[in-house]
């Protein structure tokens, strides 16, 4: 009986676990608060706008002359896109460049043949990067457009 009642009166041991106890579930309770409150007050804060998305596709391509190609160009997105400048490269790396461009304004859901001029046809207006070039069969080219928003889109052709 005489340990009994020495284990009762001693509550050190006891009194020490249960507070341990009581800061781990206090400090739980606060991280799952602070946690809601954050992702509740961050997911109202970082809403994105409902803006349109420009998405242009190439249907076809065709050459005209050997610094003329026209591609089709369908805009799957969900806003009207303006194509504002372009570049054209060869295989080899040397392109065209074409800043100050006026291009058309596609609509949604739209097809649009835009030409897209390189060598002589274009040369006070384009920049010319490496050696000069033309359009020659077989070989294949990269036109990069870029829009209004400078979103920038990639095309290949091979004539």
């Amino acid at each position: 009986m005489k340990n009994i009642r020495r284990y009762l009166k001693d509550k050190k041991g006891i009194n020490t676990i249960l507070a341990a106890l009581l800061m781990v579930v206090i400090v739980v309770v606060a991280s799952v608060m602070v946690y809601a409150w954050s992702t509740g007050l961050l997911g109202t804060l970082l809403v994105t706008p409902n803006v349109g998305k420009e998405a242009l596709n190439m249907e076809s391509n065709s050459f005209s002359t050997s610094t003329n190609v026209t591609l089709f160009i369908r805009n799957t997105g969900s806003v009207s896109t303006t194509l504002q400048s372009y570049y054209v490269k060869d295989s080899s790396g040397n392109s065209y460049q074409y800043n100050n461009w006026v291009g058309p304004s596609i609509n949604p859901n739209a097809v649009n043949p835009t030409n897209f001029v390189i060598g002589a046809t274009c040369a006070s207006n384009c920049v010319l990067t490496g050696s000069a070039f033309t359009f020659s069969t077989g070989s294949s080219y990269t036109v990069l457009v870029v829009t209004s928003r400078n979103n920038q889109f990639t095309f290949t052709v091979t004539r």
